[in-house]
């Protein structure tokens, strides 16, 4: 019997892409597609969920068009947190206030609810427990509650669904309505297994939802990888080009997608501290627009500040808290593209690199190493410059969206060594950001000892091996570059029963590439380091409690 297949698809802030993905876990093909953005107002996000249903198609059709159909045995699906609303005949409602039907999804990133966050903390209910104590704009009751108060007659009250886009995408494949833990738990303050707590809705002004037994924001629940309906329904199985019935697994949120496809890889052999350890010793990093810090545990342990813990959310029995940074990639971007010298940049990068395609992360990677004097570590020249990277306020461990960034250590000059080092700078900002986490975790119980990356900067040599040397901890990269994509395909080899449990195909799926070591004789900078970078957070703080003095 020929081999079989399974299709991953993810859908990140910018693009959809999916994979074939065989059982032992090798991305025979890939495919993409860009996803529009748009902003509507500052601190608006918002997209299309009729164009990312689209371009779903679009990819899956491309990376399955040279198989025989009957060869692909389940589909999976990852996406942002984002929030989908939909009308009593599934059809979009606009979330913004030009009144665009299309535009009816706000992004994860749309801090617009900053306020109604901040209100819903203050009540100091119990769910809070559950997401570090701090409700973040980030997640989706502020959301829910800010459209309710601004756009009442156009959104709300047409709304008869609101969804995750996560669990958008498995609706839109199979008609059913069952809703991922993964989702309701870490964005929706679902608690399994009590479930709802209709005390909370109604304490902040959203008792509505609780009508129909919560129908609008989901009733029925399943861990993620559960085989949903009867699989793809006719009218999804044209859509993508694949036969009725072909089984879908419950979907995740895409930075658990990561996780799922590595943080059970086979480690034996490559002697790591996590070796001969529950895989609760491993935390796995999804490196991309945001990061997020995943961490599992066997019994629920509360961190302030961070999100969790979450039964089942990522790993069906264990508990998952989480971490986060709003802005990284996005960041680094934001600081090169932002500099005086970015033109010299991308023309010296087109110089050095004519045919190869290498990109100006690589070229100022190089440009470093050429700045570090003889036999000196890059690392120590960012001795003098230091970054607080919260741009877009602090997800985790401070939980405080206010906060701003922080550049000291500025010279009268922007050359293209200026800019290379601030680059430095905020890639070194970044790795004491996740010690900041780690910090948090451990504090409150877990024992994290290796780091696994995946996303899009952990392709960045520099961005990898300062986050080692900075945490002092080994970094495990997958064999797979595509963990994200390996994770979805998981979830629909689990619903097509080819595996008996998540871990199994975890297992099977998942595989170490290499391993990057901290630098030792590093400890006592990055330390030093550290102590600068804790004191830039008392620092911002002083000055917001001068300022509002009167």
């Amino acid at each position: 019997m020929a081999e079989g297949y399974y299709v991953g698809v993810d859908v990140g802030s910018n693009s959809v892409r999916a994979a074939l993905v065989t059982p032992g876990g090798l991305l025979e093909t890939t495919a993409e597609e860009p996803i529009s953005i748009w902003q509507p107002l500052s601190h608006h996000f918002v997209q299309s969920s009729t164009d990312i249903w689209d371009k779903c198609c679009t990819v899956v059709k491309r990376v399955t068009q040279n198989v025989e159909k009957s060869r692909v045995r389940g589909i999976g699906f990852d996406a942002t947190c984002s929030l989908v609303v939909l009308d009593q005949n599934f059809q979009p409602v606009s979330v913004s206030q030009d009144g665009d039907q299309r535009r009816n999804t706000v992004m994860w990133m749309d801090h617009r609810a900053e306020e109604q966050a901040a209100r819903i903390t203050s009540t100091g209910h119990r769910v809070l427990s559950r997401v570090g104590g701090v409700m973040s704009p980030e997640l989706q009751p502020p959301k829910l509650l800010w459209l309710k108060e601004n756009l009442r007659e156009s959104c709300w009250d047409k709304a008869a669904h609101f969804f995750d886009l996560p669990d958008f995408l498995s609706w839109k494949a199979t008609g059913s309505l069952t809703r991922s833990l993964c989702t309701l738990v870490c964005k929706w303050t679902y608690c399994p297994p009590e479930g709802w707590d209709a005390g909370f809705w109604s304490s902040i002004g959203l008792e509505d939802l609780l009508e129909n037994n919560f129908s609008k924001i989901g009733s029925a629940t399943c861990s993620p990888g559960s085989p949903l309906g009867g699989g793809l329904t006719q009218d999804a199985a044209a859509d993508l080009s694949l036969q009725p019935g072909t089984a879908v697994g419950a979907s995740l949120i895409d930075a658990h997608a990561g996780g799922l496809g590595m943080i059970g890889a086979d480690i034996k052999g490559f002697h790591l501290p996590c070796e001969d350890q529950p895989i609760t010793a491993r935390m796995v990093m999804i490196c991309g627009t945001s990061t997020c810090h995943m961490a599992i545990s066997e019994q629920p342990l509360f961190v302030p500040g961070v999100w969790g813990p979450c039964l089942s959310a990522m790993v069906p029995g264990l508990w998952l808290n989480e971490g986060g940074q709003s802005a990284t990639g996005r960041l680094i971007e934001h600081m090169v593209k932002g500099h005086g010298a970015y033109t010299q940049l991308q023309e010296q990068a087109r110089q050095r690199f004519p045919h190869t395609g290498e990109n100006i992360y690589n070229y100022l990677n190089n440009h470093l190493s050429f700045m570090a004097t003889s036999g000196s570590s890059v690392d120590l020249l960012g001795s003098s410059l230091h970054v607080w990277p919260d741009f877009h306020g602090n997800r985790s461990p401070v939980a405080d969206p206010s906060l701003k960034g922080m550049v000291i250590g500025l010279a009268l000059s922007q050359t293209l060594d200026d800019l290379a080092l601030l680059y430095l700078a905020t890639v070194q900002a970044l790795a004491l950001g996740t010690l900041h986490i780690l910090e948090a975790m451990k504090e409150a119980g877990h024992d994290i000892r290796t780091l696994f990356l995946c996303g899009g900067l952990s392709k960045n040599s520099l961005f990898v091996q300062i986050h080692a040397n900075a945490t002092g901890l080994p970094v495990v990269l997958p064999e797979q570059l595509e963990a994200v994509l390996i994770g979805a395909a998981v979830l629909g080899a689990c619903a097509s029963q080819d595996y008996s449990t998540v871990q199994e195909a975890m297992e099977r799926m998942a595989k170490v590439g290499r391993v990057v070591q901290p630098d030792s004789e590093l400890r006592g900078f990055y330390e030093r380091k550290y102590k600068v970078f804790l004191r830039l957070l008392a620092h911002q703080r002083e000055y917001q409690a001068l300022m509002n003095q009167r």
